[in-house]
Protein backbone atom coordinates (compact mmCIF):
# COMPACT_ATOMS: atom_id res chain seq x y z
CA UNK A 1 0.00 0.00 0.00
CA UNK A 2 1.72 3.32 -1.21
CA UNK A 3 2.28 5.70 1.56
CA UNK A 4 0.23 9.17 1.84
CA UNK A 5 2.49 12.55 1.55
CA UNK A 6 3.73 13.02 4.87
CA UNK A 7 2.24 15.48 6.50
CA UNK A 8 1.26 16.35 10.70
CA UNK A 9 -1.99 14.65 9.68
CA UNK A 10 -0.47 11.49 7.89
CA UNK A 11 2.24 12.11 10.62
CA UNK A 12 0.08 11.47 13.32
CA UNK A 13 -2.13 8.74 11.77
CA UNK A 14 1.02 6.24 10.35
CA UNK A 15 2.03 3.55 13.11
CA UNK A 16 3.99 0.85 12.10
CA UNK A 17 4.10 -1.66 15.91
CA UNK A 18 7.15 -3.44 15.90
CA UNK A 19 6.44 -6.31 18.54
CA UNK A 20 10.22 -7.53 18.86
CA UNK A 21 11.69 -4.18 19.60
CA UNK A 22 8.74 -3.21 22.27
CA UNK A 23 9.05 -6.77 23.89
CA UNK A 24 12.53 -5.86 24.52
CA UNK A 25 11.72 -2.02 25.53
CA UNK A 26 9.51 -3.54 27.80
CA UNK A 27 11.93 -5.92 29.03
CA UNK A 28 14.31 -3.55 29.85
CA UNK A 29 12.28 -0.89 31.59
CA UNK A 30 11.00 -3.80 33.96
CA UNK A 31 14.36 -4.78 34.41
CA UNK A 32 15.33 -1.65 35.33
CA UNK A 33 12.71 -0.85 37.61
CA UNK A 34 12.73 -4.03 39.73
CA UNK A 35 15.92 -2.78 40.06
CA UNK A 36 15.49 0.47 41.30
CA UNK A 37 13.06 -1.44 44.16
CA UNK A 38 15.33 -3.62 44.95
CA UNK A 39 17.97 -1.49 45.61
CA UNK A 40 15.66 1.44 47.45
CA UNK A 41 14.95 -1.52 49.99
CA UNK A 42 18.32 -2.15 50.68
CA UNK A 43 19.10 1.48 50.95
CA UNK A 44 21.93 1.22 48.42
CA UNK A 45 19.94 2.92 45.63
CA UNK A 46 22.71 5.59 44.12
CA UNK A 47 20.57 7.09 41.50
CA UNK A 48 18.90 10.38 41.54
CA UNK A 49 15.34 10.47 40.63
CA UNK A 50 16.42 13.06 37.84
CA UNK A 51 18.71 9.59 36.08
CA UNK A 52 15.49 7.48 36.50
CA UNK A 53 13.67 9.95 34.50
CA UNK A 54 16.46 9.95 31.60
CA UNK A 55 16.52 6.27 31.03
CA UNK A 56 12.28 6.13 30.88
CA UNK A 57 12.69 8.68 28.78
CA UNK A 58 15.03 7.02 26.42
CA UNK A 59 12.96 3.81 25.99
CA UNK A 60 9.81 5.83 25.86
CA UNK A 61 11.64 8.02 22.80
CA UNK A 62 13.17 4.64 21.04
CA UNK A 63 9.57 2.94 21.42
CA UNK A 64 7.96 6.09 19.94
CA UNK A 65 10.45 6.50 16.99
CA UNK A 66 10.62 2.77 15.93
CA UNK A 67 6.16 2.62 16.27
CA UNK A 68 5.49 5.69 14.47
CA UNK A 69 5.96 7.66 11.10
CA UNK A 70 9.37 8.16 11.95
CA UNK A 71 10.43 5.08 11.21
CA UNK A 72 6.87 4.02 8.83
CA UNK A 73 8.58 6.36 6.41
CA UNK A 74 12.38 5.92 6.65
CA UNK A 75 13.11 4.04 3.54
CA UNK A 76 11.06 6.22 1.70
CA UNK A 77 12.35 9.97 2.68
CA UNK A 78 15.72 10.08 3.09
CA UNK A 79 15.71 13.16 5.35
CA UNK A 80 13.68 11.46 7.64
CA UNK A 81 15.66 8.81 7.75
CA UNK A 82 17.99 11.02 9.12
CA UNK A 83 16.36 12.21 11.97
CA UNK A 84 15.81 8.21 13.19
CA UNK A 85 19.48 7.68 12.66
CA UNK A 86 20.22 10.76 15.02
CA UNK A 87 18.09 9.16 17.18
CA UNK A 88 19.12 6.24 17.51
CA UNK A 89 22.77 6.93 17.18
CA UNK A 90 22.71 10.17 19.87
CA UNK A 91 20.03 10.85 21.73
CA UNK A 92 17.95 7.62 22.86
CA UNK A 93 21.80 6.31 24.08
CA UNK A 94 22.96 9.61 25.61
CA UNK A 95 19.44 9.21 27.78
CA UNK A 96 19.75 5.54 28.43
CA UNK A 97 23.63 6.49 29.78
CA UNK A 98 22.94 9.14 31.70
CA UNK A 99 19.93 6.71 33.61
CA UNK A 100 22.82 4.35 34.96
CA UNK A 101 21.64 1.05 34.16
CA UNK A 102 24.79 -0.56 34.93
CA UNK A 103 25.16 1.32 38.71
CA UNK A 104 21.16 0.83 39.22
CA UNK A 105 21.67 -3.51 38.86
CA UNK A 106 24.86 -3.44 41.08
CA UNK A 107 23.34 -1.60 43.65
CA UNK A 108 20.27 -4.12 43.20
CA UNK A 109 22.36 -6.56 43.86
CA UNK A 110 24.09 -7.78 47.43
CA UNK A 111 27.03 -10.31 47.96
CA UNK A 112 28.50 -12.77 45.38
CA UNK A 113 26.22 -11.20 42.89
CA UNK A 114 27.47 -8.07 43.37
CA UNK A 115 30.86 -9.14 43.36
CA UNK A 116 30.49 -11.11 40.26
CA UNK A 117 28.70 -8.25 38.29
CA UNK A 118 31.75 -5.86 39.36
CA UNK A 119 34.38 -8.26 38.54
CA UNK A 120 32.80 -8.65 34.76
CA UNK A 121 32.07 -4.86 34.49
CA UNK A 122 35.64 -4.35 35.18
CA UNK A 123 37.00 -7.75 33.18
CA UNK A 124 39.22 -7.41 30.29
CA UNK A 125 36.73 -8.11 27.30
CA UNK A 126 34.37 -5.13 28.85
CA UNK A 127 36.88 -2.94 29.52
CA UNK A 128 38.11 -3.34 25.44
CA UNK A 129 34.61 -3.21 24.63
CA UNK A 130 33.55 -0.24 26.45
CA UNK A 131 37.27 1.60 26.03
CA UNK A 132 36.66 5.09 24.34
CA UNK A 133 38.72 4.97 21.31
CA UNK A 134 37.15 1.77 20.09
CA UNK A 135 33.88 3.66 20.89
CA UNK A 136 35.14 6.30 19.01
CA UNK A 137 36.07 3.78 16.35
CA UNK A 138 32.80 1.92 16.47
CA UNK A 139 30.46 5.28 16.04
CA UNK A 140 32.70 6.56 12.88
CA UNK A 141 32.88 3.40 11.18
CA UNK A 142 29.04 2.96 11.42
CA UNK A 143 28.03 6.30 10.03
CA UNK A 144 30.40 5.91 7.25
CA UNK A 145 29.35 2.49 6.72
CA UNK A 146 25.44 2.84 6.83
CA UNK A 147 25.59 6.40 4.31
CA UNK A 148 28.70 6.30 2.16
CA UNK A 149 28.58 2.48 0.79
CA UNK A 150 25.38 0.47 -0.69
CA UNK A 151 24.17 -0.38 2.54
CA UNK A 152 20.82 1.88 1.67
CA UNK A 153 19.98 -0.34 -1.18
CA UNK A 154 20.95 -3.62 0.49
CA UNK A 155 18.09 -2.58 3.11
CA UNK A 156 15.98 -1.80 0.51
CA UNK A 157 16.33 -5.01 -1.31
CA UNK A 158 15.94 -6.80 2.00
CA UNK A 159 14.31 -5.06 4.41
CA UNK A 160 15.52 -7.35 7.41
CA UNK A 161 18.97 -5.15 7.72
CA UNK A 162 16.81 -2.33 9.01
CA UNK A 163 16.71 -4.36 11.96
CA UNK A 164 20.23 -4.62 12.08
CA UNK A 165 20.84 -0.99 11.04
CA UNK A 166 19.10 0.04 14.46
CA UNK A 167 20.75 -1.98 16.07
CA UNK A 168 24.23 -0.94 14.91
CA UNK A 169 23.14 2.87 15.43
CA UNK A 170 21.98 2.18 19.41
CA UNK A 171 25.05 0.11 20.06
CA UNK A 172 27.73 2.21 18.41
CA UNK A 173 26.01 5.38 19.95
CA UNK A 174 25.46 3.83 23.74
CA UNK A 175 29.59 2.62 23.76
CA UNK A 176 30.52 5.93 22.75
CA UNK A 177 28.82 7.91 24.81
CA UNK A 178 29.18 5.82 27.84
CA UNK A 179 32.64 7.05 29.00
CA UNK A 180 32.01 10.24 28.40
CA UNK A 181 28.53 11.04 29.85
CA UNK A 182 28.41 7.72 32.10
CA UNK A 183 29.74 7.15 35.68
CA UNK A 184 29.55 3.50 35.44
CA UNK A 185 31.04 1.30 37.40
CA UNK A 186 33.28 0.10 34.41
CA UNK A 187 37.31 0.49 34.15
CA UNK A 188 37.67 4.21 32.46
CA UNK A 189 37.43 7.50 34.23
CA UNK A 190 38.22 9.87 31.64
CA UNK A 191 39.45 13.60 32.70
CA UNK A 192 36.63 16.08 31.86
CA UNK A 193 39.07 17.44 29.30
CA UNK A 194 39.71 13.90 27.37
CA UNK A 195 36.01 13.64 27.42
CA UNK A 196 35.39 17.05 25.72
CA UNK A 197 38.35 16.62 23.27
CA UNK A 198 36.70 13.07 21.96
CA UNK A 199 33.32 14.66 21.76
CA UNK A 200 34.76 17.46 19.48
CA UNK A 201 36.30 14.52 17.38
CA UNK A 202 33.26 12.62 17.52
CA UNK A 203 32.01 15.52 15.49
CA UNK A 204 34.15 14.46 12.24
CA UNK A 205 32.20 11.63 10.94
CA UNK A 206 28.93 13.57 10.69
CA UNK A 207 30.69 16.73 9.47
CA UNK A 208 32.43 14.59 6.47
CA UNK A 209 29.72 12.46 5.86
CA UNK A 210 26.85 15.20 6.13
CA UNK A 211 29.23 16.81 3.75
CA UNK A 212 29.60 14.60 1.10
CA UNK A 213 25.91 13.83 0.98
CA UNK A 214 25.46 17.41 0.85
CA UNK A 215 27.57 17.43 -2.46
CA UNK A 216 27.18 14.22 -4.21
CA UNK A 217 25.74 14.61 -7.44
CA UNK A 218 24.64 11.26 -8.27
CA UNK A 219 22.10 8.94 -7.12
CA UNK A 220 24.45 7.18 -4.66
CA UNK A 221 21.34 4.45 -3.70
CA UNK A 222 19.69 3.82 -6.95
CA UNK A 223 17.68 0.98 -5.35
CA UNK A 224 16.46 2.57 -2.55
CA UNK A 225 15.36 5.71 -4.70
CA UNK A 226 13.56 3.51 -7.34
CA UNK A 227 11.08 3.28 -4.90
CA UNK A 228 10.99 6.76 -3.75
CA UNK A 229 7.50 8.10 -3.80
CA UNK A 230 6.30 10.95 -5.93
CA UNK A 231 5.43 13.69 -3.67
CA UNK A 232 8.50 13.18 -1.82
CA UNK A 233 11.46 15.98 -2.71
CA UNK A 234 13.64 14.65 -5.76
CA UNK A 235 16.50 12.13 -4.86
CA UNK A 236 19.57 14.70 -4.89
CA UNK A 237 17.46 17.56 -2.93
CA UNK A 238 15.93 15.05 -0.34
CA UNK A 239 20.09 13.78 0.00
CA UNK A 240 20.90 17.21 0.22
CA UNK A 241 18.64 17.96 3.02
CA UNK A 242 19.48 14.71 4.81
CA UNK A 243 22.84 15.61 4.93
CA UNK A 244 22.37 18.85 5.90
CA UNK A 245 20.82 17.40 8.88
CA UNK A 246 23.55 15.23 9.79
CA UNK A 247 26.03 17.90 9.10
CA UNK A 248 23.99 20.70 11.76
CA UNK A 249 21.90 18.59 13.91
CA UNK A 250 24.80 16.25 14.99
CA UNK A 251 27.32 19.04 15.70
CA UNK A 252 24.83 21.03 17.32
CA UNK A 253 24.08 17.56 19.72
CA UNK A 254 27.79 16.62 20.30
CA UNK A 255 27.78 20.41 21.52
CA UNK A 256 25.23 20.08 23.50
CA UNK A 257 26.90 17.09 25.07
CA UNK A 258 30.07 18.47 25.28
CA UNK A 259 28.11 21.61 27.69
CA UNK A 260 26.87 18.61 29.65
CA UNK A 261 30.01 17.44 30.27
CA UNK A 262 31.30 21.18 31.75
CA UNK A 263 28.17 21.33 34.02
CA UNK A 264 29.17 18.09 35.41
CA UNK A 265 32.88 19.48 36.08
CA UNK A 266 31.70 22.27 37.79
CA UNK A 267 29.54 20.70 39.65
CA UNK A 268 32.15 18.06 40.23
CA UNK A 269 33.73 18.50 43.92
CA UNK A 270 36.81 17.08 42.82
CA UNK A 271 37.98 19.34 40.11
CA UNK A 272 41.69 18.08 39.67
CA UNK A 273 39.35 15.07 37.78
CA UNK A 274 39.56 17.91 34.65
CA UNK A 275 43.18 16.83 33.80
CA UNK A 276 43.41 13.55 35.29
CA UNK A 277 46.03 12.74 37.12
CA UNK A 278 49.08 12.32 35.88
CA UNK A 279 48.28 15.91 33.86
CA UNK A 280 47.42 16.99 37.48
CA UNK A 281 50.59 16.54 38.58
CA UNK A 282 53.01 17.93 36.28
CA UNK A 283 50.84 20.81 36.24
CA UNK A 284 50.78 20.92 39.93
CA UNK A 285 54.54 20.40 40.14
CA UNK A 286 55.52 23.08 37.79
CA UNK A 287 52.74 25.29 39.44
CA UNK A 288 55.15 24.35 42.84
CA UNK A 289 58.29 25.08 41.10
CA UNK A 290 57.80 27.82 38.91
CA UNK A 291 55.93 29.78 41.38
CA UNK A 292 56.76 29.37 44.80
CA UNK A 293 60.42 28.05 44.33
CA UNK A 294 61.88 29.80 41.26
CA UNK A 295 59.79 33.01 41.47
CA UNK A 296 59.07 33.78 45.04
CA UNK A 297 62.21 34.22 47.30
CA UNK A 298 59.60 35.47 49.86
CA UNK A 299 57.98 32.20 50.58
CA UNK A 300 58.60 30.43 53.62
CA UNK A 301 61.54 27.75 53.51
CA UNK A 302 59.48 25.39 55.37
CA UNK A 303 56.84 24.98 52.51
CA UNK A 304 56.05 21.51 52.24
CA UNK A 305 56.65 19.38 48.95
CA UNK A 306 53.66 17.55 48.84
CA UNK A 307 51.26 20.61 49.82
CA UNK A 308 48.02 21.16 47.55
CA UNK A 309 49.05 23.88 45.15
CA UNK A 310 45.61 24.71 44.81
CA UNK A 311 44.15 25.06 48.42
CA UNK A 312 47.66 25.90 50.39
CA UNK A 313 47.16 29.31 51.66
CA UNK A 314 51.04 29.74 51.31
CA UNK A 315 51.02 28.82 47.72
CA UNK A 316 47.97 31.00 46.92
CA UNK A 317 49.32 34.11 48.77
CA UNK A 318 53.04 33.45 47.05
CA UNK A 319 51.04 33.30 43.49
CA UNK A 320 49.28 36.66 44.18
CA UNK A 321 52.65 38.38 45.18
CA UNK A 322 54.33 37.00 41.83
CA UNK A 323 51.11 38.15 40.21
CA UNK A 324 51.95 41.53 41.48
CA UNK A 325 55.18 41.82 40.59
CA UNK A 326 54.48 40.83 37.27
CA UNK A 327 52.03 43.80 37.04
CA UNK A 328 54.35 46.60 38.87
CA UNK A 329 57.01 45.63 36.03
CA UNK A 330 54.78 45.78 33.28
CA UNK A 331 53.45 49.06 35.06
CA UNK A 332 57.07 50.71 34.92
Amino acid sequence: MPLPPLTWSSFWASWGFRPVWDLLILVALVCYLLGLRAAARRGTLSVHPARVASFVAGLVLLAFTLNSAIDVYAMAVFWDHMIEHLLLIMVVPALLVVGLPLTVWRDALTGRARTRLESVLESRPVAVLTHPIVGLGIYSLVIVATHLTSFMDQMAMHPWLMYVEQVLYLVAGYLFLLPLLGREPIRWRLPYLFRIALILVGMTPDTVVGIVLMQTQSDPFPMMFSMHPAWAPAPLHDLEIGGAMMWAFGDMLMMFFGFGVIAAFIADPHRDRMLGPWLERVRAGTLSANVVKGLDDSASPGFAEDADVDEDEEVLAAYNRMLGRLDSHRSG
